[in-house]
Formats: C-alpha cells, structure tokens, sequence
C-alpha cells in the first residue's frame, strides 16, 4: 500500500537522505567522481532542503510503500522555459525513486498526483529535464505523454555538464 504526503520542513534529513541516494543510483556515474561528491554534498544537505520547504513555490510530496519512504517528489508551478510558449507550465524538478521501490508503479502514482496538482492550478502542461543517459527515465517519461522540446547542460561543477533533454507535457 503506498501513501502520498506533503513534504514538510520535518522531512528536511529524509529528503536529503533518499534524494542523495536516487542521484547517485541514476547519475552516480555521470561525472567524475569529485565532481559528483561535491555536486552531492552542496545539493543534498539537510539545511538545503529546509530552505527549500521553507519557499513556498517549491511545492514537495513524499510518497511511501508499506509504511517506507520509498521517494519523493517536487515541482514548481508558473515556471517557463524558453523552449516552451505556454506561460502556466510546471517544472516537475524532481521525480525520484529509490532503486528499491522500481517495478512497484510508485513514480506513475507520484507522477500522476503532480498531474493532479498542475491541472488543479490551471497549468498547461509540465517540463523537465532529464540526463540524455538516464534511458529509463527517459522511457518513462515518453511513456507518460512527454516529447523532447529541446537540450539544457545541467552544471555538475565548474568544470562539467551533463547534456539533458528539455521534455514537456502538454495537457
């Protein structure tokens, strides 16, 4: 049985903790080593997260199996990108997994309660970006309507991009 809850700033340590670990299952090794290391630490930190949960335009779920989180998500509403005209789209920043829960349809449900909240608030559609190597993100998001509408270089460190694809659901 699975359960979707609103993040709060009490969930600051377990976001960092299952989003440090769905990183490194998914992008772990798209990088170089330090560079991933840093790009972890300086983004997945308790305090960052606080921060986060305290803007109110970050708007996080955490989703849970049997009682165990098992990922979490975030988005963020009105947010444009040059590579989409529709104005009322949101960003859906985060879709992440742990490696555990895969196969349990968990990022369907997560993923189509974010549908939900979008369509809630008279968005259009919704984007992301996806690491051009992540192939089974990409699947999933194909799966769920998404086209690629364009590239982003997602900064890993001063010294190293990812290429992603810019996707976008229409609604």
């Amino acid at each position: 049985m699975f359960k979707i809850e609103k993040a709060t700033i009490k969930d600051a340590l377990i976001l960092s903790i299952v989003g440090k670990t769905a990183f490194l299952e998914a992008h772990g090794h798209s990088a170089p080593k330090n560079d991933i290391d840093n790009y972890v630490i300086n983004n997945f930190n308790e305090e960052n997260f606080k921060k986060e949960l305290e803007n109110a335009t970050n708007l996080y779920h955490t989703i849970y199996f049997n009682d165990t989180i098992a990922g979490y998500s975030k988005i963020v509403l009105n947010a444009t990108n040059d590579n989409i005209s529709s104005k009322n789209s949101t960003n859906l920043s985060r879709l992440y997994l742990l490696k555990e829960f895969y196969g349990f349809n968990l990022g369907k449900e997560l993923f189509h309660f974010n549908i939900h909240i979008s369509k809630e608030n008279n968005q259009k559609g919704m984007w992301l970006f996806v690491w051009v190597e992540n192939f089974r993100a990409i699947r999933f998001y194909e799966k769920m309507g998404f086209v690629k509408v364009g590239k982003f270089d997602f900064k890993i460190s001063e010294t190293h991009y990812n290429p992603n694809h810019i996707m976008y659901l229409e609604f």
